[in-house]
């Protein structure tokens, strides 16, 4: 990942209502929800909704897949893998220093699987 690819990642995150959605779409699995389970959860309006989605789409982080007449956004799990990476390469020289990156990385190992079983 290069510097720009970074920064448009983290831009798309540094709002609430994006954020709030991308989290809730981690969450949510491999799966994801479709758009009325994510407005009605997160209380948004469709047409919000589908700004802030658009966004974080452009940016790489969620996905999108038509089912019937429904759409269902899912969070990419390699592109936030790769943010994270980015952002903690050569951290502290390379001792392990992330107690709390480590202690989420064991509880979800399963989560790494299932990204690269798309």
């Amino acid at each position: 990942m290069d510097t720009r690819q970074a920064v448009a990642k983290l831009a798309a995150l540094a709002q609430e209502t994006r954020l709030r959605i991308f989290r809730l779409l981690v969450e949510a699995g491999a799966e994801g929800q479709n758009a009325t389970a994510i407005a009605d959860a997160l209380g948004l309006p469709p047409a919000t909704l589908s700004f802030h989605v658009a966004h974080l789409a452009r940016a790489g982080l969620v996905q999108a897949r038509q089912e019937s007449r429904f759409i269902f956004y899912s969070a990419s799990y390699d592109a936030m893998d790769d943010l994270i990476a980015y952002l903690a390469q050569n951290c502290c020289q390379g001792n392990a220093c992330l107690p709390k990156a480590a202690a989420v990385n064991a509880k979800g190992k399963n989560r790494r699987s299932v990204s690269n079983g798309k």
